[in-house]
């Protein structure tokens, strides 16, 4: 099962690669080459209807959405945010075939919120979406830290830089804690300059790059005020939520069910009890501190297995116990050390 807040490459058609600037207004996966889409398409008589249903359905965005809702639990406001969103594209292609005039909207974006809240699955998603429409011509995501980006010496920060931002042309630039760029504290650190760069790219190439910034909410708020001039040109921002208990032992069993694996009756009761202590410790990160609680249950399943030297049938092998997951310190009474 892949994690809440990561997920492998979507299905995209091999088509998505090319270089040919996808127009708003058209599929961005269909038919025609750059050159035939240069002509523009005649323009619909102010007493012509469109079937925003039918533009709807050829574009595919509805796969993202119900990707999302498969992949991430809970999330609502954040899942009507990207909705939204889409459904501002899907208008402005359908004015743009009355020849009315819209520019390009900033698609620039923010999110935030504490790990593993799916803040890169979304991104990911985005991106997606964002080619379906036509709004980006290659829609692949490029996920960087500060560390891809800024440099050691004199130098060294402006091609690394331009060398990721060549890479992410025509998609999406996920740049994680990305408040990590500026050290107020460091007068001769290179941060400032990769964010000068972007700040430039994100101005004059906005039609061929889309950049989400991410991190904590007070860190990136902190980091806006310090960097006004990047903060103007983030259009979204949107929060994700940490998840509830219900939603973290929904994970669990989304995770457990793609693994082939299943709790005994007992076992459920003890993950939740699980679930309800490691929030209060420190260093949770909602669905990734699940993904690691699973596989730690797994080590345990698998040693006691092996040490009970004898013959296993498939309910054994296929299912994890309340002993599974009582073995973790969470349930020890001294928790100072890193919960497992």
């Amino acid at each position: 099962m892949t994690p809440p807040d990561r997920l492998p490459g979507s299905k995209i058609p091999a088509s998505r690669t090319g270089f040919g600037m996808a127009r708003p207004g058209r599929n961005a996966a269909g038919s025609g080459t750059p050159e035939e889409s240069s002509d523009e398409q005649e323009t619909l008589p102010p007493d012509a209807r469109i079937d925003l249903a039918k533009d709807r359905a050829e574009t595919g965005i509805d796969d993202v959405f119900n990707a999302l809702d498969a992949e991430l639990v809970g999330l609502a406001p954040v899942k009507n945010r990207i909705r939204e969103i889409a459904a501002l594209l899907l208008v402005d292609r359908a004015r743009a075939k009355f020849g009315v005039s819209t520019s390009r909207p900033n698609l620039h974006m923010s999110f935030t919120g504490s790990p593993g809240t799916g803040k890169t699955t979304v991104a990911m998603r985005m991106a997606d979406l964002l080619y379906r429409l036509g709004y980006l011509r290659r829609g692949h995501l490029i996920s960087v830290t500060r560390d891809d980006l800024v440099g050691q010496y004199v130098g060294h920060t402006a091609p690394k830089t331009k060398e990721v931002l060549k890479r992410a042309m025509g998609g999406l630039l996920f740049i994680d804690e990305a408040y990590y760029l500026y050290r107020e504290d460091n007068e001769r650190d290179y941060g400032q300059e990769t964010i000068e760069i972007l700040l430039q790219v994100m101005e004059n190439q906005r039609e061929d790059l889309v950049v989400i910034l991410a991190g904590y909410k007070d860190r990136m708020d902190s980091f806006f005020v310090s960097n006004p001039g990047m903060g103007s040109r983030i259009a979204h921002h949107i929060d994700f939520p940490d998840y509830t208990l219900q939603e973290l032992e929904d994970i669990g069993k989304l995770m457990i069910r793609a693994e082939g694996y299943s709790f005994s009756s007992e076992a459920e009761q003890t993950f939740r009890e699980y679930l309800d202590r490691r929030m209060k410790q420190p260093r949770f990160a909602n669905a990734r501190s699940v993904r690691n609680a699973i596989e730690r249950a797994r080590l345990r399943h698998a040693s006691r297995l092996m040490d009970a030297e004898q013959t296993v049938g498939k309910d054994e092998l296929t299912t994890l116990a309340t002993e599974d997951f009582l073995g973790s310190r969470v349930f020890a009474e001294d928790t100072q050390s890193s919960p497992g």
